[in-house]
Parts: C-alpha cells; sequence; structure tokens
C-alpha cells in the first residue's frame, strides 16, 4: 500500500492529515515513513512506535536517541489493560550529590561531558515494549534505522542549521568526528549525513535486542569511553539497568478519562492537581483562554501545582507508598489561597521548603493502528544533543539527565534551583521528569486524543492547555495547538507568553493583577492525532512551532 508522508509548515500544521487507518505523528518525516510503513507490513502501533523511535535516534540527533530515556503509554483497543513503560535513565552507582553539587550553579549550557550522562535506558524500554506487546520481529523494526545511519540520509535545511550551530560546542573528539561535515566547512541542506558506527550499533542491537546494547562489545565500548573521559556509567550500570511496567496515571476530566505519566514522570500528577484547581475554581465553566480572568486563574494552578511538584514528587521506587496528589484535603487547602483579583507571591506557598532546571530537547511521537490501538511515547537526552559527547566507535550521544536531580541538596531559590529531598540523587535512582505523554479515552472507551510534547518542565502545562481547550471548550484540535501557550514554573516566579500570541487585554489583565511577565518565541512542540467520535477518522497533527511529519498508511 502507499504511504503518505507530509511535512508540515508553519500554517499547514493547524490543517492535518485525515485517515480512517494508521497515522505516525513525529518530528521528522523519514521517521514518520519508517512507521507508517510498519503499519503497513501488518505492524501494530507499538511495532510502528519502536520502528519510528529508533530511526529518530538516526534523523534528529538533537533529540532521537539510543543514548536517553523515556517513556511509552499504551492503549490497547482489545479491552486490555493499558500500560506505562518506564524507561528513565538512572543515576550511576557511582553517583553521589557531592560531585555535582560544586557543578550545580553552572549555566545549563554547560552541562556537558560524559560525567553528566545517566544510566541509558531507551533500548531496554523499546524492547521490553515491543516483548510484551509486539506482533512484529525486532530486528525487522531496527533495520530500516540500520540502513538510514549506514547509507544516510539528506540533511533538511533546518538540521543543517542545527549541526552548524554546533560545530564549536561539542564535548569530545568522537561528537566533533561524528558530526563533521564531508567537504569540511558547513553542513549544506542536502549533504548526506552518513553515521557508520552508529550502523554498527544498530546492527548489534537489532541481533541481540536489549543484549546488544547493555552487554558485550557495546556495554564494554561504552563504559571505555566513559572510564576514558570522566563518566561514571560502568558495565555493571549497564547489566543492572531495567525497564518497568507501571500503571499510567489516570483522572477524569471533563467526562473523559485521561491516561498519563506516573512518577518519575511528574508529567500527570502535575497536570491533574492543575486541572482539578481550575474545576475548584469554576474557572472553565463558560470561559476561554482569551479572557483574563481565567488566564489568570490557569497561572495560579500551574504556580500551585509546580509547587507540588517540587515539594513531594520523585521516583517512587525511593518515596512512600503512599503518594496522593489528588488527595481532596490537600486540594481544598491549595484552592484555598486563590484570590481571583491578585497574584500569589511563589515564595508564600514555600510552606516547610527551606528557601535560599530540565533542558527541553524531548521529542515525541504518536501512533494509532487500523485497531485503534494507540501509543503516546515521549523520549529525551535532556538538552539539544544531550552530553555533546559521542561514545567512541559507537556513534551515538550520550544523555546529560543528571542535571534532572535536585542537585544542592536544601539548596531552593528564587531563580528556579531547587532542593527538596524527593529529586536528590542516589545510586539507581530515577530523575524526576516532566515528559507527559497523554491519552485521552471518550465515555465508550474509544480514543479521543494522542498526544505529547517536549519543552521540559514546560511540557506539563503546553499539554494540559491543549485538554483545556480540546474538552472544557470544545475547541477544535487544530485551533487548540495552533493557540498561544504560557506557563509558570513556581520557581522562578515569572509568567513566561509565547510573543505576539495574546491578546493584549489578557497581558494588561496579568500585569494589573500583579504577574511579572516576560516572553519567549515559542513553547513546545505537539504531536498528536485526534480522533472524531462520530465518524472515527483521526486526524495527526504536527505543531506549526516545530518541523513535524505525519503519515498515514492506508489499507
Amino acid at each position: 500500500m502507499r504511504v503518505v508522508v507530509a511535512v508540515v509548515g508553519a500554517f499547514a500544521a493547524t490543517q492535518g492529515a485525515a485517515a480512517t487507518q494508521g497515522v505516525v505523528v513525529c518530528e521528522e518525516p523519514l521517521a514518520a515513513q519508517v512507521g507508517a510503513q510498519v503499519l503497513e507490513q501488518g505492524g501494530n502501533a507499538v511495532d510502528a512506535a519502536v520502528a519510528t523511535a529508533v530511526a529518530l535516534a538516526v534523523t534528529h540527533p538533537a533529540a532521537g536517541n539510543l543514548g536517553g530515556g523515556g517513556f511509552l503509554l499504551l492503549h490497547r483497543a482489545d479491552g486490555g489493560e493499558s500500560a506505562f513503560v518506564d524507561f528513565r535513565e538512572t543515576a550511576p552507582a557511582a553517583a553521589r550529590p557531592e560531585t555535582y553539587a560544586d557543578r550545580a550553579l553552572l549555566p545549563s549550557r554547560e552541562r556537558k561531558g560524559f560525567v553528566w550522562a545517566g544510566v541509558p535506558g531507551s533500548v531496554a524500554g523499546l524492547a521490553l515494549a515491543h516483548e510484551r506487546w509486539g506482533s512484529l520481529p525486532w530486528q525487522r523494526l531496527v533495520r530500516p534505522a540500520e540502513r538510514l545511519a549506514r547509507r544516510g540520509f539528506p540533511l533538511s535545511g533546518v538540521q543543517a542549521r542545527s549541526l552548524n550551530a554546533m560545530s564549536t560546542r561539542w564535548a569530545n573528539s568522537a561528537a566533533r568526528q561524528q558530526f563533521r561535515p564531508p567537504t569540511g566547512g558547513s553542513w549544506l541542506a542536502g549533504q548526506r549525513l552518513v553515521q557508520v558506527d552508529l550502523a554498527h550499533t544498530l546492527e548489534q542491537v537489532g541481533r541481540r535486542g536489549a543484549d546488544g546494547f547493555y552487554r558485550g562489545g557495546v556495554a564494554r565500548l561504552l563504559a571505555a569511553g566513559m572510564a576514558a573521559d570522566g563518566g561514571l556509567v560502568t558495565e555493571d550500570d549497564l547489566a543492572g539497568y531495567r525497564a518497568v511496567v507501571r500503571e499510567p496515571f489516570r483522572f477524569a476530566f471533563r467526562g473523559r478519562t485521561v491516561l498519563s505519566a506516573p512518577l518519575p514522570s511528574s508529567g500527570g500528577a502535575t497536570m491533574a492537581i492543575a486541572l482539578a484547581l481550575m474545576e475548584r475554581w469554576g474557572a472553565l465553566e463558560g470561559g476561554s483562554l482569551d479572557r483574563p480572568a481565567t488566564v489568570h486563574a490557569w497561572v495560579e494552578a500551574l504556580r500551585r501545582a509546580y509547587r507540588e511538584r517540587a515539594a513531594t514528587m520523585g521516583d517512587p521506587d525511593h518515596m512512600a507508598p503512599d503518594f496522593q496528589p489528588l488527595d481532596p484535603a490537600r486540594l481544598d487547602a491549595l484552592a484555598a489561597t486563590f484570590d481571583p483579583d491578585r497574584a500569589t507571591t511563589s515564595l508564600a506557598l514555600a510552606g516547610g521548603i527551606a528557601m535560599a532546571a530540565e533542558g527541553d530537547h524531548t521529542t515525541h511521537l504518536s501512533v494509532i493502528d487500523a485497531a485503534g490501538n494507540a501509543v503516546s511515547l515521549t523520549t529525551t537526552i535532556e538538552q539539544s544533543y544531550g552530553s555533546r559527547a559521542v561514545a567512541p566507535g559507537l556513534g551515538f550521544l550520550l544523555n546529560n539527565e543528571m542535571g534532572d536531580f535536585n542537585l544542592r541538596p536544601g539548596w531552593t531559590d528564587a531563580e528556579g534551583r531547587i532542593g527538596t529531598d524527593p529529586n536528590l540523587i542516589a545510586p539507581g535512582k530515577r530523575m524526576l521528569s516532566s515528559m507527559t505523554p497523554t491519552i485521552v479515552l471518550g465515555a465508550d472507551g474509544g480514543v479521543e486524543l494522542v498526544l505529547g510534547s517536549p519543552g521540559g518542565r514546560t511540557i506539563i502545562s503546553t499539554v494540559a492547555q491543549i485538554l483545556i481547550d480540546t474538552l472544557a471548550y470544545q475547541s477544535d484540535p487544530a485551533d487548540a495547538m495552533a493557540r498561544g501557550r504560557l506557563y509558570h514554573l513556581w520557581l522562578p516566579d515569572q509568567v513566561r507568553m509565547e510573543e505576539g500570541r495574546w491578546p493584549e487585554a489578557v497581558v494588561d489583565g496579568l500585569r494589573a493583577r500583579g504577574h511579572a511577565l516576560a516572553t519567549r518565541r515559542s513553547q513546545g512542540v505537539v504531536h498528536m492525532i485526534a480522533v472524531d467520535p462520530a465518524t472515527g477518522t483521526r486526524r495527526g497533527l504536527a505543531d506549526h512551532r516545530g518541523s513535524g511529519a505525519r503519515a498515514t498508511a492506508p489499507r
């Protein structure tokens, strides 16, 4: 069957691509095509998600990865239990808080080199998802990515500019060698990026599955490269890594069931707290995000939800088992602090937190297959190009996720550095995340939305705002995606709004209520599939803020 791939431009993204069969939406068109071809060949949504994610490790090196981690959320159309695969990176056994305390005040752009790398989880997580729910042979899913790495692929203009901007910023010689233009000078659009070492690694992973990454030659080379260049990850760390299947974070909103990310992602819980506060304040009744009073309430909901994130959330395997973010008494107490006419200062909400930054180069993909199985998958290597260091001889970039721990115990300040206990470094611990892969189910249990976004801690606000627009205000999903976005992270005490995308009345109304405002060029890159409950038609929507692609597999 014919595979249809559409690259989304600045305005076409709001229109989407309709299909009645399988749809793949991700950041890069070649990877989207790989996923759609897997659907055409009889693969299910998990197969397509795995193949797309592995292809992104080749074609989207700024965020796609083998050397990072992420989360996969699955909803099964056959009525089986939904599931969440946690393949977040972990702290190496040698990691200690004091290793990073002196580095904590470095600008985030300086968090490069192997010392910042956690134990990668991506290969283990994708392999576990395939083992449990895949249908096509594993090697068949990895082979397209291996071919893309070995033969190369033509760079887009955006990719060429991105690599050129990194030319003097790589952390080691292996990275400089791998991403060096073939003729010297600068990369040009259309030149082919060939990654032979990465192809060899993918060959091992394709033949041996997770063992091809975590044991044997790849593991030995990775550990040796780490030891030679200040990294902490060892062969024992790699052999001991395990992806985990968890229950999705589940909550009700506007007559739907929302499935999202549980701890160690703060995404589901933080989003649910913010939406619950909006409900308690009546801020969703007859309103819109073009009204100053509603936007004021949304900022205040985010302020309180992110405060709860800082105070209570971390790796669930290192926490007491009674975590209840939606405890009614706690929500009532938070709701009672709201002033509809005035901004609350963030320091006033500190409570027991003694007062004295997550990167946004994540990538998301959404998949639905002909049967209605849906996958929402978000992966990350933390900042753009992660640690900016390539494992010598292996061809993949390592993450710099250790910066997602709270690096200085007890140090929480107004600039946004957090030092609370739940997310402090410990060997084997998973650092707190904001990735928020989400699936929305209608009253009949059918999929209505599959979505997620990159953006570090802003991901939660981005995804939650889409839910408000589509589910509370019945906006068309394309219109919801095009709307201006904002976020408030509790600390720093500042509202960051997309420049030029908000009505003047909203901006003036926030200032009048005492909010400190700042602007940014864009927030998030949502990759979403919307299903019409009446007709079953699926629309792939790739955010015009990125360079995303959608692919359909008509059958």
